[in-house]
Formats: C-alpha cells, sequence, structure tokens
C-alpha cells in the first residue's frame, strides 16, 4: 500500500475510536424466555402464586436506550409473550428518537415494590399487583403495561396528590424536560402505534408514565 493511502487508513481507523463506542453502536434488542435462574429471582417478589399470568406466559425483552447520561444503555422488562415483539418495535422508536430514560431494572431489584421502583425513577412493566387500593388485577399483572420515567411522568390523582412524592414539581405538564412524556408527542405516538393507550389522556388522574394494551 502506497504511503498515502496508509495514512488515510490510518486517519479513519483513528476517527472511528475517536467516537464514543455508545455513540457508534445502535438499537438492538433480544426476546427470550424465563430463565429458570430469573424464575426463581421472581418468585415472590413480582410473580408468585394466583398470579392471572404463568411464568410460561412471559418473555424477558433486552433494548438498548438512551440514558440521561447521553451513554447507551441495556435496559430489561418482562412482559407477557404477546407483547414482547411490540416493545421492541416501541424502544426502536424511542431509540430513533433519542427518548431518554432514567434506568430499566426488572421490578425485582426492588424486592417487587411499586412504589420503591417508582422512587428510584425506574422503567418497569410486569408485576403480579393489583390497582393500588382495589382487588383488581392491574394491567401490569398481566405484561400489558409499562411504566417510563416515574418521577418525570408521575401520577396525579383527582385531589392533586402526586406520586412518587419526587415527582411533584412535573405534575406542571407545561414543563419540558428530559425523559417527560406529553400529549401526541413520540413517544405516546409510537405506542399507538402498537395499539397501547397512555394513562395521560385518563380524564380525572392521571397516570403519566403509564401505556398499557387496555389503556387503562
Amino acid at each position: 500500500m502506497r504511503r498515502s493511502g496508509l495514512l488515510a487508513l490510518c486517519f479513519l481507523i483513528t476517527a472511528a475510536l475517536a467516537v464514543p463506542a455508545s455513540s457508534r453502536a445502535g438499537f438492538s434488542s433480544d426476546i427470550s424466555r424465563i430463565s429458570e435462574r430469573l424464575e426463581q429471582r421472581m418468585r415472590g417478589k413480582s410473580w408468585h402464586r394466583g398470579c392471572p399470568v404463568p411464568i410460561r406466559n412471559l418473555r424477558l425483552v433486552k433494548v438498548a436506550f438512551h440514558g440521561f447520561d447521553g451513554e447507551r444503555h441495556l435496559g430489561k422488562l418482562v412482559v407477557h409473550k404477546d407483547a414482547a415483539a411490540d416493545m421492541v418495535t416501541v424502544f426502536r422508536k424511542l431509540w430513533r428518537k433519542n427518548f431518554k430514560i432514567r434506568k430499566m431494572y426488572l421490578v425485582d431489584r426492588y424486592d417487587g415494590s411499586d412504589r420503591k421502583s417508582m422512587r428510584a425513577d425506574n422503567t418497569s412493566a410486569f408485576n403480579c399487583r393489583t390497582v393500588a387500593g382495589t382487588d383488581t388485577w392491574s394491567q401490569h399483572a398481566y405484561g400489558r403495561a409499562i411504566d417510563i420515567n416515574p418521577v418525570e411522568n408521575p401520577y396525579v390523582a383527582g385531589d392533586g396528590s402526586v406520586s412518587p412524592k419526587r415527582g411533584t414539581e412535573y405534575a406542571d405538564r407545561s414543563l419540558n424536560r428530559k425523559g417527560m412524556i406529553h400529549a401526541d408527542d413520540s413517544t405516546v405516538r409510537a405506542f399507538e402505534g402498537v395499539g397501547w393507550g397512555w394513562g395521560g389522556y385518563w380524564s380525572s388522574s392521571k397516570d403519566y408514565q403509564h401505556f398499557s394494551a387496555t389503556g387503562t
């Protein structure tokens, strides 16, 4: 190879290495069955006897996302098997739109506690629990719901109370900050594209973090 060609090649390699790995790497995803090891971790936390969905009907979904730190991260979600491909479709769109997510761990990391997960601003999906204050199964218990950035997108009750408390300032939806979700934005449209509804459209209380297959 001539000297000029060698110099050009070295320049291209150097330029490529100068770009952070997280910037070079694109979106990635993976869908798999719940392993025996993960099943043992879930039992007694996000899943227990009496849950409306057996573990064999759940899937582990891994997706890349843009973190609040600007870096590429890999997150984990557990969803119903019939929702797994749709979640990959949604998060591919969120990746392309550079939507920021704080963190994405299985709720088992927080002992299956929705409150702890929300306080930690964790994005999560499956959790075998009822709707707060009722005996009705939440859509999360079916693996057909997800909560995204709960602090930036809190639940605001009809009386004005906010959950999690850390999200109180974000009850002001005129704000337009990193990780927030607004009516008809690219995040809402991405979920609408797979037939999921947004809690921000509810009539009285507003659940800005919440998307589900039924819209409830």
